[in-house]
């Protein structure tokens, strides 16, 4: 039988310095005055997680365009009218700043009536046209809005403007992406400002954001997650976890839902295998769980329930198909009240909703049943629940998915989102930790990184760690570095975006789980290899390699200290580790290897302890029935799988002085051998037809 509990795939524990919330003298947190610093540049791309500020740091700058830079107006656009609320008029002056953010109400074309739909965005175009034509100064659209908008008055109608693009993600460099081909011409013609902002700077399908033309245009201002959360306040702990049921999730989710936390669940849609395909019957079921119904508050619509711990709890459904009954709650969850009363509402229940930018404090567990969409969706969920709060100490996201069953003709699928829900754990897992700056050994010690108690010491394995900035300097033997100012900077500022590519090859991910034959090279060099090339065919083999080495080394030491910290904290009970140096520490003794290499990190399986994870969490029949499905769908090697191989087989024999033998013990060596064969045997096919 599943365990009910849910197993933490992700902890972090915090230092809560509250740094996240200080301000500067102009008023400005961390994010919004590294952000501003950068206030004069044409193109800004600002990646910084949910509740750092963005909206604000976006008012500064723009502030600061109108009014010192020559630029007539700005227009901030959002993907939904729910966030155009984010930009509202905001007294900038109390708090030291020289100038007060202004929105005329009927230039915030998201408090104009009507559902986010494209007739409705469409009729707004003639507002657009007739505010670029007048002389204020702020607007703030939909991202539909804005496109038709540029289709009807064209791009040169925004020379001069600032084009503010909230929630950046949903742009691609997809041709069939209109915002993002519409991004295109706005850099080609190169007469307006951009700054885009993104929580999550990638999307669930794999599309890159930018073209690697239009991206290297912008200048990138990161505030990692852990900045974020190691400067808070009051949130100590934030927990990751993924738990697994069978029959209906309805029977399970009470396991999982505590009527005194403040929880956000999210109900499968209808058309997915986990509804039960009467989706008000399972907000019924839900609230049964919580308590006793008495009924509805008037004035907010929130149901009234008595639980049986003796309180009288608030549940805000929002799966409600009643308009006007939705709407009135979703009128009360934006009031004042919500952000200063903790005590406001208790529980939301959604489907479609309170996910991208949706802003409620107190949330403590946003509860998810089911894989969404995408990677970036269930970013933005997690999101909901990383909002600092007073009396806020844990946080916690859990992903409530349907195992695979025996007799289940869509076993495949079952297997499919338990993949997808551990990649986003893994992504997670990565964005949380520290930023690592990786060097060859011996580079010497840098400014700002404290390397321990003896300092740095030449010839020996040194790590380095910036608290300030959440930042880690490795040290790693025959590292390659990049060679070209842009391959620097993909390892600078990119590496998390390469990894999320990796987590989403599917093969890559099955493989490394599941199949106990797999050698990690093939993961760890060509899987990663063809990914990086694939996402950056423009550059060259050097860099390719020097990227692919940084980016293997960050997702694999993530994942052996984590397990390493992860196996500790169970012994010794994480909620009372000291905050921080749990995993500082566990960097540290990684790292206290004799030689730690490329070649070292290159053998370790990036999925080992993510499968350490599932392993508790998963019933043990249906793991391997997992494990048979997985077998089952091994294939031969492509042309280019073979050519890679090939091409690390060169190396292999450069290295050895001789080439790798097929019979040989060696898994790796075997598999570049078998490469080899396969890829003479390509050529050989080729040059016959020929």
């Amino acid at each position: 039988m599943t365990e009910n509990r849910p197993i933490p795939a992700v902890r972090l524990v915090t230092a809560h310095t509250g740094a996240s919330a200080s301000a500067n003298e102009l008023g400005m947190r961390p994010m919004q005055a590294r952000a501003y610093g950068h206030r004069g540049e044409q193109y800004l791309l600002i990646k910084s997680p949910p509740a750092s500020g963005k909206s604000r740091a976006l008012m500064f700058i723009a502030l600061d365009k109108l009014h010192n830079q020559g630029i007539k107006q700005a227009i901030i656009v959002v993907p939904e009218r729910s966030i155009g609320g984010s930009f509202a008029d905001e007294p900038l002056s109390k708090y030291g700043f020289w100038a007060d953010w202004t929105v005329k109400p009927h230039w915030n074309l998201c408090n104009a009536p009507g559902a986010d739909d494209v007739k409705v965005a469409r009729s707004k175009v003639k507002a657009v046209g007739e505010f670029l034509a007048g002389d204020d100064q702020v607007l703030v659209c939909t991202h539909a809005t804005f496109r038709f908008a540029v289709d009807e008055l064209g791009i040169e109608a925004f020379d001069d403007r600032l084009v503010a693009i909230d929630e950046f993600h949903h742009v691609s460099a997809n041709p069939d992406n209109r915002l993002g081909a519409q991004l295109g011409q706005l850099i080609t013609r190169d007469k307006a400002h951009v700054v885009a902002m993104t929580g999550s700077y990638f999307r669930g399908d794999a599309v890159a954001v930018l073209t690697p033309e239009d991206e290297a245009k912008f200048t990138t201002i990161t505030y990692t997650y852990y900045e974020q959360l190691n400067g808070y306040q009051y949130l100590k702990t934030l927990d990751i976890a993924y738990s697994f049921y069978t029959g209906r999730y309805v029977d399970k989710i009470n396991d999982l839902l505590d009527p005194a936390v403040k929880t956000i669940v999210h109900i499968p849609s209808v058309n997915s295998r986990e509804s039960t395909k009467d989706k008000h019957r399972e907000v019924e079921e839900i609230m049964d769980h919580l308590g006793a119904w008495k009924g509805t508050d008037p004035t907010t619509g929130f149901h009234l329930i008595d639980t049986v711990g003796g309180r009288t709890i608030t549940v805000a459904d929002l799966v409600d198909d009643d308009g006007a009954r939705r709407d009135r709650v979703i009128t009360a969850l934006r009031s004042p009240d919500a952000r200063t009363d903790r005590d406001h509402v208790d529980v939301i229940i959604a489907l479609g909703m309170a996910k991208e930018g949706f802003d409620w404090i107190w949330c403590e567990h946003a509860l998810t049943v089911g894989y969404r969409s995408s990677l970036t969706e269930i970013i933005q969920i997690i999101g909901r629940a990383t909002r600092d709060a007073p009396g806020k100490t844990v946080a916690r996201f859990t992903n409530l998915i349907a195992e695979p069953a025996a007799a289940d003709d869509v076993v495949a699928d079952a297997v499919n989102d338990t993949l997808k829900a551990i990649a986003a754990s893994l992504l997670m897992e990565q964005v949380l930790t520290p930023k690592f700056e990786f060097t060859p050994k011996d580079v010497g010690p840098k400014d700002g990184y404290d390397y321990g108690p003896g300092g740095y010491e030449e010839g020996k394995q040194n790590v380095g760690f910036n608290e300030e900035r959440g930042q880690f300097h490795f040290e790693l033997k025959d590292l390659v570095e990049p060679s070209t100012p842009e391959a620097r900077r993909i390892c600078q500022e990119d590496l998390n975006e390469v990894i999320t590519s990796f987590i989403q090859d599917k093969q890559a991910m099955e493989r490394g789980m599941f199949d106990p034959e797999v050698v990690p090279e093939e993961l760890t060099q060509v899987r990663m290899g063809k990914i990086v090339r694939d996402r950056y065919p423009d550059l060259d083999d050097t860099d390719h390699e020097a990227i692919r080495q940084h980016a293997i080394a960050a997702l694999n030491i993530t994942q052996q200290v984590t397990k390493e910290v992860a196996e500790t904290a169970t012994a010794d009970a994480i909620g009372e580790l000291k905050a921080n140096t749990a995993f500082v520490d566990g960097v540290r003794k990684f790292m206290n290897v004799k030689e730690l290499d490329i070649d070292l990190i290159d053998n370790i399986n990036p999925f080992d302890a993510a499968y350490a994870i599932l392993a508790k969490a998963m019933n043990p029949d249906t793991l391997r029935q997992v494990q048979a499905v997985i077998a089952a769908r091994k294939t031969t090697l492509t042309e280019d799988e073979a050519r890679a191989y090939a091409v690390r087989a060169v190396e292999w024999k450069r290295e050895r002085g001789r080439a790798p033998a097929i019979t040989s013990q060696d898994p790796w060596e075997r598999q570049l051998a078998e490469g080899v064969a396969a890829f003479a045997r390509f050529r050989q096919k080729a040059t016959a037809d020929g």
